[in-house]
């Protein structure tokens, strides 16, 4: 049994690590597709992008992993049944559980190590992804100067070439405009030509420039200036003026800024959070009833005192719409007979305003209280997560192993087609669910373990078709019983 063991488990971890790193390959592509415009052309080193691709792939283990277990599962299995090898120990009196059981312990070890980087190592992860990816789409392009184009990514300077030379250091028809002190374009140099290089620590470009023209407005005296526009104009042969390229080096952001983020924390963490926000969630609640309640008040006593009656019940008054009392239309209420017109102007005018003040109080604390209550239910989504991870590594493997039993086909053929039916599945009733329990459609325990609640079944009933020897799984038969069943049809027919 130990080397049968020993093979199984040889058969399933080549298949497992080579599945893990093309599936990580592939996601690790479509993020390039994404962000490819935001990567070409800004002179990163390839100790930056190295640093980025490192932290992305990591970022999608939580993705990759349950893919990788479904598909090796399915191929480990499917390449022992297509080899006959499955049949073999089945008549030398082992099981399928047996032939499972090495397998099943090792899934059961993937799964706990799946927890343990959901909890401890993808939060950082995912912080040193954020932050890098955050500094990388924010960097200025690497400084080329394009033909007949004012360039403006050096600060303080916008310089203008007509064009360029074969060597494209060579530069003719130059104009540069100084704006280091803030006055507009008082100062501009102009060139026939000049060439371009970079100084010997590479920190700096240096234009080489020739036969050409400084020009400088004097505006020191504000007075003069307007009436005459005085400038100075110097003629140069050669001149050298030197651009700094430290705006174009990468800039780290403080990591500090995605400190409420919620998918770098870990299961200890977002509990403290979710008791800190729910606990602010109830003060703000209970702090908005009160102060309204005693804007309520603070409205009746103003209504009380505005009106001045003798002799008149006051109370179960009928008050008409705004609307009504606003209009042409002799206003319809019993204090009104004896209301002055100016004090019923004012009454009505205190009632609007006083109504409107109130609407926009509960617009604004409603919204408030919906986004702190949004953030609380991302944290407890994010909380769940954790966990369903290590819940879904072990569910693929229970419907993988059944599978590979059912096609009994090895390699990257059908077995690919079926690892991507089921994971789209659980991919997108994971994605849909938790977006309808974020918004309040559906309870958050069961959108975030909707996917696993609906494929645990699944993976349950494969296994025991497998474990029982069932003919469920048997493809010749299911190939004979529709053979005999069209046979049948054109027997009737």
């Amino acid at each position: 049994m130990k080397k049968l063991y020993r093979l199984i488990l040889k058969s399933f971890l080549g298949t497992f690590v080579f599945t893990f790193f093309v599936v990580i390959f592939v996601l690790l592509m479509q993020f390039l597709w994404v962000y490819v415009d935001d990567l070409v052309g800004k002179g990163l080193s390839f100790k930056i992008l190295s640093e980025l691709f490192f932290y992305a792939s990591l970022s999608f283990v939580p993705m990759a992993l349950p893919l990788a277990i479904l598909l090796a599962s399915i191929m480990c299995f499917g390449d022992l049944g297509e080899h006959y090898e499955l049949v073999a120990m089945k008549a030398s009196g082992i099981s399928i559980w047996r032939v499972m059981r090495p397998l099943v312990i090792l899934s059961v070890m993937l799964s706990g190590l799946a927890f343990v980087f959901s909890n401890s190592i993808n939060p950082v992860a995912t912080l040193k992804f954020k932050t890098l990816l955050f500094d990388v789409r924010k960097q200025k392009l690497a400084f080329d100067i394009k033909e007949g184009v004012f360039y403006k990514d050096i600060e303080n300077y916008v310089i203008y070439v007509d064009h360029k030379g074969e060597d494209g250091s060579t530069i003719y028809g130059v104009k540069i405009y100084d704006h280091s002190d803030r006055e507009g374009e008082n100062k501009i140099m102009v060139a026939d030509s000049g060439i371009m290089s970079l100084s010997p620590n590479q920190r700096a470009i240096v234009f080489s420039l020739y036969n050409g023209f400084n020009y400088v407005e004097d505006n020191s005296n504000k007075e003069t200036f307007r009436k005459n526009r005085p400038f100075e104009r110097m003629s140069f042969r050669e001149e050298q003026i030197r651009f700094s390229l430290e705006s174009f080096d990468l800039t780290r952001s403080n990591e500090e800024m995605y400190k409420g983020y919620q998918a770098i924390m870990n299961t200890h963490q977002l509990s403290t959070a979710l008791d800190s926000l729910e606990k602010r969630y109830d003060d703000r609640q209970q702090t908005f009833a009160t102060s309204f309640q005693r804007r309520l008040s603070h409205y009746e006593k103003i209504q009380t005192d505005n009106i001045q009656t003798d002799n008149i019940q006051t109370n179960n008054i009928q008050t008409d719409s705004i609307r009504h009392a606003t209009s042409n239309a002799p206003l319809e209420w019993p204090l009104a007979n004896h209301l002055d017109p100016a004090t019923r102007t004012n009454v009505l005018e205190t009632a609007i305003a006083n109504a409107r003040n109130a609407k926009e109080n509960v617009s604004f604390n409603k919204q408030d209280l919906n986004a702190q209550q949004l953030n609380i239910k991302r944290h407890r989504k994010e909380w769940h997560k954790k966990f369903t991870l290590s819940f879904a590594c072990l569910i693929f493997f229970f419907i993988g192993a059944p599978l590979g039993t059912i096609i009994r086909k090895g390699g990257l053929g059908l077995p690919v087609v079926i690892s991507v039916l089921f994971f789209v599945i659980y991919y997108i009733v994971s994605t849909v669910a938790e977006r309808m329990a974020e918004y309040g459609d559906l309870n958050m325990f069961l959108g975030v373990w909707l996917s696993s609640l609906i494929l645990f079944p699944i993976g349950l009933f494969l296994t025991f078709k497998a474990t029982s020897d069932s003919t469920l799984l048997d493809g010749d038969s299911w190939k004979k019983f529709f053979r005999n069943l069209f046979h049948r049809k054109k027997a009737l027919s």
